[in-house]
């Protein structure tokens, strides 16, 4: 820097991006500026570094760390059934009939072991100590992550005949470990039970039974034995799924298979082991890793290999992967040119080429696994490469010799996918080429200004007609559309060069500019030639619309996956209604907006009045009254479809608490009732009712013939129920008593309990008896004098319309479509049914799912 006249002498030059911050607010950077993060409150502060984000995948792997540790259990010996329930209050738990957590006070550290095991990081019994050979967790902070990143946290564990107990919150023990009952000395196990954290996860604190199921089905297929039972207790997605498979991974190869055409009737299975070196804790020692590896071609165009490391997906592979790809291509290139089906001046076959159509499944057991992160999505161990690689290739080896005609058969198949490969990089070049002597862009497309791929966007729209709406609509800076005329050619059924001939194919892959197709050659899929970050699929609300937004996903998944997966492709989402009331008109999404649409109006021209009182109610208090007694009605329907009564509930609360367990006895004809504040008082009434056999008890002859006098000879049944609605309910009620309301007495017989009042009215108030009265009447004033139209294409809307309601980033609601390991299984099957050759899996989904359209635009 120079100094200029008259000024300032200048301080040394320094770093430009230093310069361009602002020094003068700058903090001073000494000792009291550093900082520790004690116990679990580095979870809390980044939990990406231990769940990834804290996302929807995230909030499923807190699932999936807690059900690690049983299978670690199940992979030692110890445990043959896992338990998983969505309860209806949100909260999740995980049961398994293991050994249990140990209970006892730790030597060294002087807190019971369970209490160790769920808030110390990186405490366990996975550090070489013996507990576990071939285990899943490795850095002792799974578990005790999903403590720390939920609202609370219950562990009971069923050891040596007792039952003990411990409760935290955040993070924090708020339950020491206790003695809640007994238990028959020969059942053991951990049931961990817990609430999201909705601070951590603000996207969503769901759970989605077809993301568990996935994953539970996964883990049954690779542990042959293991039962996984998921039981989903939420009235609104009430299911349940068992998972059992006698012979593992094949059973799993060939789900993934059902709905395509084999090349040959029987999987490929290769199993093997190999001693490999493994550091225990400085001691080095020999151990055995197991392989093993099932896979079947069919005659798709894509590979499907799934990998795991004790039973751990790897979503990006890893070493295991490297190994079986190396030895797959080496071994099927040898004996192809061994046996001349491949003559010598023939080029080699490659890894494309021999993968085509593959399903594969490849579990690797091994001690002290290494990943790329705690997610585990990569195996990195080095070692593991040539393991995998040695047993697939003399597996291979030996079962062509053994059963040469399928040997032929795959060549031959892989043999096709290189001609085709040829064909579709032809056709890549001549799209290219046509593009460049054509002058660049599609003539259909209308761009936007805008050059820089990160602000600018693209809607691909169906028709002319909805192409003219969206073109005049838009804004031209940021927003191109491409109208598509007709639908395009199904990819599931068709190679790459054929799909390349279709001219709406090639004017998207032209609008994009990316290439399409895999590998390093010229015009190959390159992510960072995308010309938008925003690729917007916009078609009709009907049958035809879905059609084509179906086709295009087939399209977008298949050969442009890196653009899915970068998170680049959207579905937008026009309005399904448009309502009038009052001169005022609104658009909105689905069912679900119109209900709270109905609630917010129906508040406007309603006062709520406490009976004998002057004071009332605000609208804009009164909407957050009737949200919340919207939610309130969920948990008492679930309690009164297992018997309970609500106001029962209610009766039999204290001091804010509600009971945490039913049990309903019948005797002959009558039934009985009963409710308990906590599992102490369950397990005690249980001890003096043992003929009721609440937790399985067995009964000796003398007791069964006491029972039996004392009740005449008539058996008595019951079932226990933990009411999970009951703290969800709790807090409810704390809430509406925040708003005002007096929520005791909830129900009144004699007198109202408070009033209503229509407009400016005061005569005439309606009386309200119960809380629930409130909402069900103001539903009813929502309905009075709305007219409601429901679009079915975008051509129904004018430009402005459009914009307005789908365009316009104020406003409009997009989907993004993601494409992620969890997923994947379930996607690729989809696209099977829906869009592949074979009928019957067609027809059966839809006879399946007929009864569940409601509704139907022809």
């Amino acid at each position: 820097m120079t100094d200029m006249p008259n000024e300032p002498e200048q301080e040394p030059e320094i770093n430009q991006d230093a310069a361009d911050t602002n020094v003068s607010d700058a903090q001073e950077y000494g000792a009291s500026q550093i900082d520790k993060l004690e116990g679990l409150d580095a979870v809390r502060k980044r939990p990406g570094m231990y769940i990834g984000d804290p996302d929807v995948r995230g909030l499923h792997h807190c699932v999936f760390e807690v059900l690690d540790n049983s299978i670690d259990e199940h992979l030692a010996g110890y445990c043959n059934k896992i338990s998983i329930s969505l309860h209806v209050d949100g909260s999740c738990s995980i049961a398994d009939d293991g050994r249990g957590i140990p209970v006892e006070m730790h030597p060294k550290f002087g807190i019971p072991a369970v209490e160790l095991v769920l808030t110390s990081l990186h405490a366990g019994g996975k550090f070489g100590q013996g507990a576990y050979k071939y285990s899943g967790g490795l850095h002792g902070v799974g578990a005790k992550c999903v403590n720390a990143l939920s609202d609370w946290f219950r562990a009971e564990v069923s050891r040596e005949g007792k039952v003990h107990a411990i409760t935290f919150e955040r993070g924090k023990t708020v339950k020491p470990l206790e003695v809640v009952g007994d238990v028959d000395p020969n059942h053991t196990g951990t049931t961990i039970t817990f609430f999201p954290d909705a601070t951590i996860f603000v996207d969503t604190i769901e759970f989605e039974f077809a993301r568990l199921s996935t994953r539970l089905r996964e883990l049954a297929f690779l542990n042959p034995g293991l039962e996984i039972e998921l039981q989903d207790e939420r009235p609104e997605s009430a299911q349940s799924a068992k998972f059992f498979y006698a012979k593992g991974i094949e059973e799993f190869v060939a789900q993934l298979g059902e709905n395509k055409t084999v090349v040959h009737p029987d999987p490929v299975v290769i199993k093997g082991k190999r001693k490999i070196e493994v550091d225990y804790d400085g001691k080095i020692a020999k151990d055995d890793v197991f392989a093993d590896i099932v896979f079947q071609y069919n005659d798709s165009y894509q590979d499907n290999i799934l990998c795991f490391a004790n039973s751990i997906p790897n979503a990006d592979g890893g070493t295991h992967l490297t190994g079986f790809r190396g030895a797959l291509t080496r071994s099927i290139n040898q004996y192809a040119k061994a046996n001349k089906i491949l003559k010598d001046k023939d080029p080699a076959l490659s890894g494309d080429d021999v993968r085509e159509g593959i399903v594969c499944v490849l579990s690797v057991k091994m001690p002290n696994p290494r990943f790329s992160s705690q997610t585990k999505d990569k195996l990195v161990n080095a070692e593991i490469e040539g393991v995998v690689s040695s047993i697939v290739y003399e597996g291979l080896q030996d079962y062509f010799e053994e059963n040469p005609n399928l040997a032929k058969t795959i060549i031959d198949k892989a043999i096709n996918a290189a001609r085709a490969r040829d064909a579709a990089r032809k056709a890549r070049e001549t799209v290219r080429k046509s593009v460049m002597s054509g002058g660049g862009l599609p003539g259909k497309l209308a761009d936007c200004s805008e050059r820089d791929p990160a602000k600018s966007e693209i809607y691909i729209v169906e028709g002319d007609s909805a192409g003219g709406s969206a073109k005049s609509g838009r804004n031209r800076i940021n927003q191109a559309i491409l109208p598509l005329r007709g639908k395009v050619i199904n990819v599931e059924k068709a190679r790459l060069h054929r799909a390349l001939q279709n001219k709406e194919i090639q004017a998207m892959i032209t609008a994009i500019g990316a290439g399409i197709g895999e590998g390093d050659q010229e015009g190959a899929f390159d992510i960072e030639k995308v010309r938008y970050h925003k690729v917007v699929i916009m078609t009709d609300a009907d049958i035809d619309g879905a059609h084509i937004r179906t086709l295009l996903l087939t399209f977008f998944c298949r050969h442009m996956p890196e653009l899915v997966k970068a998170g680049y492709l959207y579905i937008a989402q026009p309005p399904l209604y448009k309502i009038t009331r009052k001169k005022r008109e609104e658009y909105l999404a689905d069912d679900d907006a119109l209900n709270e649409v109905l609630i917010r109006l129906g508040s406007e021209d309603v006062k709520l009045k406490k009976y004998g009182s002057e004071d009332t109610v605000e609208s804009d208090l009164l909407k957050s009254v009737l949200d919340t007694l919207a939610q309130l009605t969920r948990f008492t329907t679930t309690l009164e479809g297992h018997g309970g009564n609500f106001q029962d509930l209610l009766s039999e609360g204290k001091d804010g608490h509600l009971p945490e367990y039913m049990v309903r006895i019948r005797v002959g004809n009558e039934e009985e009732i009963m409710y308990f504040d906590t599992e102490k008082e369950l397990l005690a009434y249980a001890q003096e009712n043992r003929d009721l056999r609440l937790f399985d008890e067995e009964l000796s002859e003398e007791e069964e013939a006491e029972y039996k006098e004392k009740f005449n000879g008539v058996q008595r049944r019951a079932v226990k129920r933990e009411l999970h609605e009951s703290s969800a309910i709790a807090k409810i009620l704390a809430r509406l008593n925040e708003f005002g309301l007096q929520t005791d007495p909830f129900f009144s017989d004699d007198k109202p309990v408070y009033e209503l009042i229509e407009g400016d009215s005061t005569e005439d108030p309606l009386p309200v008896f119960n809380l629930f009265e409130i909402l069900d009447r103001v539903l009813e004033i929502g309905r009075r004098g709305m007219r409601i139209q429901r679009f079915k294409g975008l051509g129904e809307m004018n430009a402005k319309e459009l914009y307005a309601t789908t365009m316009d980033p104020e406003t409009r609601q997009f989907l993004r479509v993601r494409l992620d390991e969890e997923n994947a299984i379930e996607a690729d099957k989809m696209f099977d049914v829906l869009m592949g050759d074979i009928v019957e899996p067609r027809k059966r989904f839809i006879e399946d799912n007929a009864l569940n359209v409601q509704n139907l635009d022809v």
